[in-house]
């Protein structure tokens, strides 16, 4: 008899550490479909506002890692703190340019639609080539790269700005002749300002980039850039991407990025 309750002892026994490690495995699995995506802190792509995010690529990255399985942990943070992360894998996926700095460091999913990059001064200003521009202090987003031959040009006089809205207001009050960037995110930065189009002159366009899904070469192990990339082709297909767009940008404000 002894001997039984002991043997029902030790099976008891079992039973209840058995199911002391099932929420542990569980937790596990969770972890392991849990990823980190980093979002550009610019507007409309990227929209911090206290404790409120949003934006079009952090709208579009969420809904991919969710649709593909994972949870999604997002953040916006400048563009240099991204590269930095991509590279060290501590974030998985993103949405940004591309970078040759990053070349070795990432795998590339599926390209959005290009931006045209325009020089833009105050109504009345105009700048008829990138000629023009030497000398003038231009007002350009910390740790991007907008143009290369404007980068390449030591007399055009870059200030870095950390957003648009920092641009816009050092415009504003005459520090900068003007500001470089995508057309769509400077106008959603004056919509913040609460200030319209007629502040700004003609805009010189001089280039063209394209945004990327990116993706981590240390996260390949966890992230299925397969799964992503068949993801990205069936929202594009039913226009989820446009849709997305759409949310954060008027049709009548976006002919520049077309």
């Amino acid at each position: 008899m002894i001997a039984n309750r002991q043997i029902q002892t030790l099976i008891l026994t079992f039973i209840i550490l058995s199911g002391l490690f099932i929420p542990a495995c569980g937790e596990e699995s969770k972890e392991s479909r849990r990823i980190e995506i980093r979002t550009i802190a610019f507007l409309p792509y990227g929209i911090k506002q206290e404790n409120d995010l949003s934006g079009i690529y952090y709208d579009l990255a969420n809904l991919l890692a969710s649709e593909a399985g994972y949870e999604a942990n997002n953040d916006i943070y400048p563009y240099a703190r991204i590269m930095l992360e991509l590279k060290s894998g501590k974030t998985d996926m993103t949405i940004m340019f591309k970078y040759k700095e990053l070349e070795d460091h990432v795998v590339y999913i599926a390209p959005l639609p290009s931006l045209k990059i325009v020089v833009i001064g105050l109504k009345g200003s105009t700048f008829d080539s990138i000629e023009n521009l030497k000398g003038k202090k231009l007002a350009y987003l910390r740790g991007v790269k907008f143009s290369d031959a404007i980068d390449s040009e030591p007399d055009i006089i870059s200030i870095e700005t950390n957003d648009f809205i920092q641009a816009i207001k050092l415009l504003m009050i005459g520090r900068v002749d003007a500001i470089i960037g995508p057309m769509s995110a400077i106008l959603s930065a004056a919509i913040q300002l609460k200030v319209n189009e007629t502040l700004f002159g003609e805009p010189l366009a001089v280039s063209e980039r394209t945004p990327w899904v990116q993706v981590s070469k240390k996260s390949l192990d966890r992230v299925s850039v397969d799964k992503l990339r068949t993801l990205f082709e069936a929202f594009e297909k039913c226009g989820e991407l446009e849709k997305i767009r759409q949310k954060y940008i008027s049709s009548n404000k976006t002919e520049s990025d077309k």
